[in-house]
């Protein structure tokens, strides 16, 4: 496994009275979640604690492992935490409805895997390009695919929010597994839509180039989707890949 300097924060924005997100910034394991509750008063924060215990759990003897070990963790990971989100709304009727989108990202030297359900995001910054490296799992990203309307009306389209697939609503669950190899210098975003909400891609880009460390930038990530209004929980992770 590649060298991995990280950072991540998670800020409860201007406007939420409680943080639904959950985060896990693991550099030594190559681990790294960003887990953005849903439900409201059906307690989101309680999937996302769920979804980022579950990884951690998943992954706790782990060390290395091969590119093949590293997508069964991750499938495993996504299984389980869907038994227990649901197991626990059965068991608690003021929690159903609760769920969590989910990126969940392990590294294996040289090799990256992520798995992804619904619009939290994962972006590669390499070479001084940003790439969107997961499709939204939402109701807007498919009308923009059809070709229905287009990225700039999505934006204040007022179905804007409808999440497709979500951690923790059914009894299946379909995980996106994007596989990739990692160079030195590379650097990925893991973030929930509190930041992209706020702060278009070429912003993002912008700061993510910035001469400064990983810290500073995600720290003026979070300042510039606060600046631009904060309306929902806003969690980012910069995750840079060493030589």
């Amino acid at each position: 496994m590649p060298e991995m300097m990280a950072f991540g924060i998670s800020d409860i924005g201007l406007r939420r009275m409680n943080n639904e997100d959950a985060f896990i910034v693991d550099p030594g394991k190559g681990l790294f979640v960003v887990a953005d509750g849903m439900g409201g008063e059906a307690a989101g924060e309680v999937a996302s604690r769920i979804f980022a215990d579950t990884t951690m759990e998943i992954f706790s003897n782990i060390k290395r492992q091969s590119e093949k070990e590293a997508v069964e963790l991750v499938q495993d990971a996504f299984r389980l935490a869907n038994e227990r989100i649901l197991n626990r709304a059965k068991e608690n009727s003021q929690q159903q409805g609760m769920g969590c989108t989910a990126e969940l990202m392990a590294f294996s030297s040289p090799s990256y895997v992520v798995g992804h359900v619904g619009d939290s995001r994962t972006y590669l910054y390499r070479q001084g390009q940003l790439r969107q490296i997961t499709r939204d799992h939402s109701l807007i990203q498919d009308q923009i695919d059809q070709g229905l309307i287009t990225p700039a009306e999505a934006k204040r389209h007022f179905f804007k929010n409808v999440i497709l697939r979500a951690v923790g609503v059914n009894e299946t669950l379909a995980v996106d597994l994007i596989r990739g190899k990692a160079s030195p210098g590379d650097i990925f975003l893991l973030c929930s839509d509190g930041l992209t909400d706020m702060v278009d891609d070429d912003s993002i880009k912008n700061i993510i180039s910035l001469p400064l460390t990983l810290r500073q930038r995600v720290n003026q990530l979070i300042a510039s989707a606060k600046s631009a209004g904060g309306v929902d929980n806003i969690t980012v992770i910069l995750c840079e890949v060493g030589p």
